[in-house]
């Protein structure tokens, strides 16, 4: 009975402008989301060693630093780099201070070869500690090759010298001969090297800090030398900002560039879009709120009748909030199916550029905090507005 004398001057007109609207909000937002997900996952680097948002940096080689100059970076600089908004902290790679032999054996084909290492702060390195540690006395140390130098081998040198070509898998599982031995010849160490994985975005041989720590100190020359390249965490991979200082400094980025700045591209649209997305879905809040609460001022004299004859303001609110729940149900469910019909719709494209997209499990959840934060909002706001209708 009370639901039907509250409901009497309720406007279908407003209810379904409100839905209609929280609809085209929340698709908007969930899809810009899913999207987001599904098209970052083109640019994203299979690398599981080195994470995205670290950008390796050097000095250009140019004329000037090559007679005579220098292309390690200064306290100076490095101190400038860290200053940089868009740099959350900096570390300096380490380069050995000897010579390195290494030899394989495989197949009753042995080959050597000169290599040097380096080595960068363990933090950088997204590799579980076990697999990325080493103590002092060990005699095995955990290396990370660059693919590319996989890539030369196979194609360039093995195809030329009738050498078998040897896949990561195959490469992980022989063991290698390390022999480092001091510029003088004075001093020699021998050990065993393992290749615990390839990167795909460093161009070098990357040991543990640990490691090149100790033998830098017992084969090494002991002069102190400043780092040429600079891992550098940053806080937005391709942002404007980061490519002006780079070129304004003559430093260059180590890998491929374009990855960065397409996915930095593809945040700025999607911000947009998720902010448009969002005002929409705050004007339709505001929409249905206004709605109610004409609604209510229509049945304010009926309100604080039922208030005077003893009603609960709590089954006084019930009908409003009962039309609050079911809209914002009706907005969500309408935008999860738009959004997984958008989906189906671009998926065949997106897959055919070379992505993995992830689940799609994030999408309706966000939807429904939204949702919930709505539905919680109007209910705090009828609330109130019965309780007023009583004074």
């Amino acid at each position: 009975m009370i639901s039907k004398l509250l409901r009497k001057n309720t406007s279908p007109a407003r209810i379904a402008g409100f839905t209609l609207s929280n609809f085209i909000g929340l698709a908007i937002v969930l899809v810009a989301l899913q999207f987001y997900r599904d098209a970052g996952s083109i640019w994203s680097d299979d690398d599981s060693f080195i994470r995205s948002d670290l950008l390796v940096v050097n000095k250009k080689v140019t004329s000037s630093n090559t007679l005579g100059g220098s292309s390690a970076f200064t306290e100076s600089e490095e101190a400038d780099i860290a200053a940089q908004p868009w740099s959350r902290r900096t570390g300096a790679f380490t380069a050995s201070d000897y010579r390195v032999l290494a030899s394989v054996q495989s197949g009753g084909r042995g080959m050597s070869t000169y290599m040097f290492f380096e080595a960068i702060p363990d933090e950088f390195v997204d590799v579980p500690r076990s697999q990325w540690t080493w103590r002092p006395g060990s005699d095995e140390v955990p290396i990370i090759l660059s693919k590319d130098y996989l890539t030369l081998y196979n194609f360039g040198f093995a195809s030329s010298a009738g050498l078998p070509q040897m896949s990561e898998g195959l490469m992980s599982s022989i063991p290698l001969t390390l022999t480092l031995t001091s510029d003088d010849g004075t001093r020699r160490r021998v050990m065993h090297g393992r290749v615990a994985g390839f990167s795909n975005r460093l161009n070098t041989i990357l040991v543990p800090q640990a490691f090149i720590d100790e033998t830098n100190a017992e084969l090494g020359t002991g002069a102190a030398r400043r780092p040429s390249r600079l891992a550098i965490d940053v806080s937005s991979p391709g942002d404007v900002a980061i490519t002006k200082y780079l070129d304004a400094h003559d430093l260059e980025v180590a890998g491929d560039k374009s990855a960065s700045s397409a996915s930095f591209l593809l945040r700025v649209v999607t911000g947009v879009v998720l902010s448009v997305g969002g005002i929409i879905t705050l004007l339709s809040l505001f929409i249905l709120m206004l709605s109610i609460s004409l609604i209510m001022e229509k049945n304010r004299a009926t309100l604080h009748q039922l208030l005077m004859l003893g009603y609960p303001a709590r089954d006084i609110a019930r009908p409003y909030i009962s039309l609050a729940v079911w809209a914002s149900t009706a907005a969500y469910g309408l935008a999860v199916a738009a959004a997984f019909a958008l989906r189906a719709y671009y998926l065949h494209a997106i897959e055919g550029l070379g992505a993995a997209p992830p689940s799609p499990w994030l999408m309706p959840v966000v939807g429904a905090a939204l949702t919930a934060l709505i539905i919680a909002l109007n209910i705090i706001a009828i609330r109130r507005r019965v309780a007023s209708a009583f004074f």
